[in-house]
């Protein structure tokens, strides 16, 4: 092993000396196998593969996760090479080809004794795995992430630093979550982002990393949620931060049966004024302070105007006359409110946003 496996030379002592014991536990269990199964008649093919499966018994868990299956297969194909090498010369000649035959039978029951520990190996591995994702994303959704929430997603291969968003849908239905959760890695991975998921009851929550524009990663992935709205949360400057974009998420998710018509996905900033009417505590503070404020804070009547738009149905000249002001005056105070805010009063979804601020801006008897 040491001349023809490079690898073997690469192992710890530790580790060469487990190896040594697979070998030697196999060609063991070889004569063993043979003496009851081949020699004696009535030997069963399923008992062999009961004593091949055995071989590795020895070998601790974590040897697999040091050992490549490509690297196992080219120790058992050198050590049967070494036994069937020495056949001839321990054997009486009529005893060789029965013997050769029966090394034959023994490596095809290894090779499947093989493949059955690293399919039992790759299978608990996926099973951690998702349960260390699913750990990663409850503390995001529950702004509970520090160092050892970090560690965890490097762990799954987390490698964005910043631009984090969270995706939040309906979970699709007869799909099982080991394919919903390759799916949305495979189609973010080919646009350049991370992704973490997890199922949250019959929520999928899809935690984006590598975002630069929150709707186009929304728009990516949305057609691997079910039916319903899908929600995109703001983009957050990292992974320790994304708890407030899933607070925003979660938020909008739970208010968006409110906006029938919402498209598909929708920005959480897109539903203030369905989350605010919600109880959304949060939303309600964006729209007095991010809303509100500027306006009567600036200089002008850009709150009188803005209250006699809305009042008069979105009328420019019927605002005018209720202000004895030029239309063009009412046209150019509306276009520093949409400059301000970023809502414009002409737009009727801006429009609810900019009448709910108003309301809640004045029921908080803030000013500037």
């Amino acid at each position: 092993m040491d001349v023809a496996l490079p690898w073997f030379r690469d192992l710890s002592a530790e580790e060469r000396a487990w190896v040594g014991q697979i070998v030697q536990s196999g060609v063991r269990e070889f004569v063993d196998w043979y003496t009851h199964e081949v020699a004696e008649e009535g030997g069963g093919a399923a008992e062999s593969f009961a004593i091949a499966t055995s071989v590795f018994g020895v070998a601790p868990r974590a040897l697999t996760g040091t050992i490549s299956l490509q690297q196992t297969v080219d120790l058992v194909r050198l050590s049967i090479e070494a036994v069937e090498s020495e056949v001839d010369g321990i054997l009486e000649p009529d005893d060789v080809p029965h013997v050769r035959a029966s090394v034959l039978r023994y490596a095809r029951e290894i090779a499947f004794a093989t493949a059955e520990v690293y399919a039992r190996a790759a299978e608990m591995r996926g099973a951690w795995d998702a349960r260390l994702e699913a750990l990663v994303v409850d503390a995001v959704l529950r702004a509970e992430t520090d160092e050892t929430m970090l560690s965890r997603a490097s762990a799954l291969g987390w490698a964005a630093r910043g631009d984090v968003a969270v995706v939040l849908g309906a979970f699709p239905e007869r799909r099982t979550e080991t394919d919903v959760f390759e799916g949305v890695r495979r189609v973010a991975r080919a646009h350049g982002m991370d992704a973490l998921c997890a199922a949250q009851g019959e929520r999928l929550v899809v935690l984006a990393g590598g975002v630069e524009d929150p709707r186009a990663a929304g728009a990516t992935l949305a057609a691997l949620f079910g039916h319903g709205p899908v929600v995109v949360g703001p983009v957050a400057e990292d992974l320790e931060h994304a708890h407030l974009s899933a607070r925003a998420a979660l938020a909008a998710h739970r208010a968006a049966t409110g906006w029938p018509a919402a498209p598909r996905p929708v920005l959480s900033t897109e539903l203030l004024p369905e989350r605010a009417l919600a109880g959304d505590g949060h939303a309600r503070r964006h729209l007095v302070e991010e809303v509100y404020l500027p306006i009567v804070g600036a200089r002008g009547t850009l709150e009188e105007s803005l209250t006699a738009y809305l009042a008069t149905g979105g009328s420019v000249e019927g605002t005018a006359r209720a202000l004895y002001v030029h239309p063009n005056t009412v046209r150019y105070r509306l276009r520093q409110v949409a400059d301000l805010t970023g809502f414009a009063a002409n737009d009727p979804r801006d429009a609810l946003t900019l009448q709910i601020a108003l309301i809640l801006g004045r029921q908080s008897g803030r000013r500037p």
